[in-house]
C-alpha cells in the first residue's frame, strides 16, 4: 500500500468544509445539552409529582433508546406528521436532546454536592426562591460539574459521525463521498482519525487542567 499525498491535497478543502460542519453541531448540539440538561434537572427537583413524572419517564425513555434510532425518527418519521427539518438542524437536535439526558444527572449530582449550610443560610436570610437558585445554588454546582460536563462534549464530538447516516457531510461524510468518488479510502480515513485525536486529546488535556484548578 502506498501512500498518496495528491490524494490528501485533493480531499483537504472537502475536509475543511466537513470539519466547519462537525464543529458547529458540537457547538450548537452542546449548548441545547447544558441547557436543557439543566431544566430537566431543576423540574426533577420540584415538589410536584405532574412535572417530575413525566420528565422522568421522557428521560428514562430517551437515555435508554440510542441515539442514531432518535436521529433516524427525527429525520423520517417526523417529516410524515408536518414537521420537517434540514438534517443538519435535525443532528442538532437529536445530539442536544439525547445528551441532556445525561447532562440533568451531572447536575443533579452538582445540586446535591451544594452543602446543607447553603440551603439554610439562604433561607435564614429570606432570600426568595429564584434568588437562592442563581445567586447561591447554581453557582456552586456548576463549578463542580464542568469537568463531567466537559467529557460529554467530547463525546458528543465522537458522535457527530453519526450524522452521516440522515446525509449530513460532517468530517467523516467528506471522507465517504471523497473516497466513493476517487476510490481513495485510506487518505480521507486517515485524515479524519487524525484529526479527531488532535481535537479531543489537547481537550481532554484542558479538561483535567481545569478539574485540577477548580479542585484547588
Amino acid at each position: 500500500m502506498t501512500w498518496d499525498w495528491g490524494a490528501v491535497r485533493a480531499f483537504m478543502p472537502h475536509f475543511w468544509d466537513g470539519l466547519l460542519v462537525t464543529l458547529e453541531a458540537l457547538a450548537l448540539g452542546s449548548l441545547i445539552a447544558f441547557a436543557l440538561g439543566l431544566v430537566w434537572a431543576l423540574l426533577m427537583r420540584t415538589p410536584s409529582r405532574w412535572a417530575t413524572w413525566p420528565v422522568g419517564i421522557v428521560t428514562e425513555f430517551i437515555r435508554d433508546t440510542p441515539l442514531l434510532v432518535q436521529l433516524f425518527f427525527l429525520f423520517y418519521v417526523l417529516p410524515e406528521w408536518g414537521l420537517a427539518f434540514s438534517a443538519l438542524t435535525t443532528g442538532v437536535v437529536a445530539i442536544g436532546l439525547h445528551y441532556s439526558t445525561y447532562t440533568m444527572q451531572v447536575y443533579r449530582a452538582g445540586i446535591d454536592a451544594v452543602p446543607a449550610g447553603q440551603w439554610e443560610a439562604a433561607t435564614a436570610l429570606s432570600l426568595p426562591p429564584v434568588r437562592t437558585w442563581t445567586a447561591v445554588i447554581l453557582p456552586q454546582a456548576i463549578r463542580r460539574v464542568v469537568p463531567a460536563l466537559g467529557n460529554y462534549v467530547i463525546a458528543m464530538l465522537k458522535d457527530t459521525p453519526m450524522l452521516m447516516t440522515i446525509t449530513v457531510l460532517d468530517m467523516l461524510g467528506e471522507a465517504r463521498l471523497f473516497s466513493q468518488q476517487h476510490f481513495q479510502f485510506t487518505e480521507p480515513l486517515t485524515v479524519i482519525g487524525v484529526a479527531f485525536v488532535l481535537i479531543s486529546y489537547p481537550a481532554s488535556l484542558l479538561l483535567r487542567a481545569l478539574e485540577r484548578r477548580l479542585v484547588r
